[in-house]
């Protein structure tokens, strides 16, 4: 059981004191609506269960989530206390996976619950029961005049804002005390990526609502429900689907990864550089992600080459760098069924490919080298360079995009290096993986000024046994990567050693 911080156990606890302190004006008073308040609260706890039943041929996706819509229909008919309580079963019977199983719903409960008050009373001050009609907010009994529309969506779309903004200031509350996070960046993305979610849940929350008040009662409520349910439950299946892709992925680059344990991180860097030159390019989100994903798998057809080429410390012959050059053409093949990936499968065949035609496996030139392969080309060269290989030691990061600025034109786009260099220059150089030894990171700005960066950074996985038997990186031998090219002319060094690249 994982432990908690102190301060994550005061911030939970104030959480729950918080959220018995808005529940209980509706224990306490007898006019609470309780003919409304019992079937939504019943509503919200089946929605939270229903989440661990099989359902025909699948099972619900556990990226569903709580089912918001009727705690902010809750939120429309329902005085704030009662509109909490209705919120706090479901809060408590919320699916959990990660350990502690028990804090962590009182904790989902106790959230919803102030979420659900402060929604009430901002719908309340602005007037929203006398905008949504029926008359006083008993969720029972005769209806009364209709909804006015569009003023009843003023209210309503407040409503749903401050029940995103309460939970996600608690998510970001919790995140900083538990997990020790800076406050700069605890709350960082978390209202951007649910403010849109949470106003259409707002927006099914009132349909239930105006057809609760409505001549044909609750029942017609209830029937708003069935379509958003579905919607939400294949949203989520989508994404459950999508996260199984991605592990596939991840294994697919650890397979890699095992294979040839010189170049332990070096498909997940490549990735990051790729994403970090394509968004310099101004490139959109779903073709970033594309070549973000193309740096990441540029490698996969090493799985075709045997280990004894990728591990072997002396030259290769003419005859084993061949099947070595082979890798690009295995790895399209190897993904060539996988019809997602769009432009990243002709990004792993040309990635090779040099702008002056004299790369693998086509010899294509300039703009005939598809443009992500091009991307990937210079972030994989870059990579390369700025960690340590069997056959090389690290480059300081500015001297690898000096060497990729004086290969431009011949070797590389020139376009691609010029971003690379002004990404690394604004933002700096900072892998996520760093399975390499004597990685190089670079602080923002370093690069225009010549520095070498803030030198080596230890490795994560230097305490276990196999890194304590790795051999230091020897010179490299006669054939196994091309010389440190001079004034004259030249390729930058290849990633894979013998000039083939990663």
């Amino acid at each position: 059981m994982r432990v908690l911080p102190p301060g994550a156990r005061g911030f939970i606890l104030c959480a729950v004191l918080a959220a018995v302190a808005c529940v209980t004006p509706a224990l306490t008073d007898s006019g609470t609506p309780w003919a409304a308040v019992a079937p939504l609260a019943a509503l919200y706890l089946g929605c939270a269960l229903v989440t661990s039943c099989r359902l025909p041929g699948s099972r619900v996706p556990e990226g569903m989530g709580p089912f918001f819509p009727v705690v902010l229909a809750a939120v429309f008919l329902l005085p704030p206390a009662a509109a909490a309580l209705v919120a706090l079963p479901g809060g408590l019977a919320a699916t959990v996976v990660q350990r502690p199983v028990r804090v962590r719903r009182v904790w989902h409960g106790a959230q919803q619950a102030m979420a659900a008050w402060a929604a009430g009373q901002v719908y309340g001050l602005l007037h929203g029961p006398a905008t949504l009609g029926g008359g006083p907010s008993t969720g029972s009994g005769p209806p009364g005049r209709t909804a006015d529309f569009p003023d009843v969506l003023v209210p309503a779309t407040a409503a749903a804002v401050a029940f995103c903004l309460v939970l996600t200031a608690l998510d970001g509350g919790i995140l900083a005390t538990a997990e020790r996070r800076p406050a700069a960046t605890a709350w960082h993305g978390l209202v951007t990526s649910s403010l849109a979610p949470h106003c259409v849940h707002g927006l099914a929350g009132l349909m239930m609502a105006v057809m609760w008040r409505s001549p044909y009662g609750p029942p017609a409520g209830l029937l708003v429900l069935l379509p958003m349910y579905i919607s939400c439950w294949v949203f989520a299946q989508y994404h459950r689907e999508r996260a199984a892709h991605q592990a596939t992925i991840r294994a697919l680059v650890q397979a890699v990864d095992i294979k040839d344990r010189y170049t332990r991180g070096h498909s997940e860097r490549v990735g990051q550089a790729s994403a970090m030159i394509a968004r310099e390019l101004g490139m959109t989100e779903d073709r970033l992600e594309t070549v973000r994903i193309a740096g990441i798998l540029h490698d996969i057809g090493k799985l075709g080459v045997p280990t004894r080429l990728l591990r072997k410390d002396g030259p290769l012959t003419p005859q084993e760098r061949r099947i070595i050059e082979l890798h690009p053409e295995y790895g399209h093949e190897m993904v060539r069924g996988i019809g997602s990936l769009g432009e990243a499968r002709s990004a792993i065949l040309h990635h090779h490919e040099r702008v002056d035609g004299s790369g693998y496996p086509y010899g294509l030139t300039g703009e005939q080298i598809p443009v992500l392969a091009r991307v990937v080309a210079v972030a994989d060269a870059f990579d390369a360079m700025t960690s340590t290989r069997s056959y090389s030691r690290a480059r300081p990061v500015p001297v690898a995009l000096a060497e990729l600025e004086r290969c431009a034109g011949a070797q590389f786009d020139p376009a691609m290096v010029r971003a690379l260099v002004e990404a690394i220059g604004r933002t700096g150089w900072h892998p996520v993986v760093t399975s390499d030894e004597d990685l190089q990171v670079i602080p923002a700005g370093a690069a225009a000024a010549g520095m070498p960066g803030t030198g080596p950074r230890p490795s994560p996985l230097a305490a276990m046994p196999d890194q304590g038997s790795r051999p230091a990186a020897p010179a490299p031998p006669p054939g196994r990567v091309p010389a440190v090219p001079g004034p004259a002319g030249g390729s930058a060094p290849g990633p894979d050693g013998p000039g083939a690249g990663g």
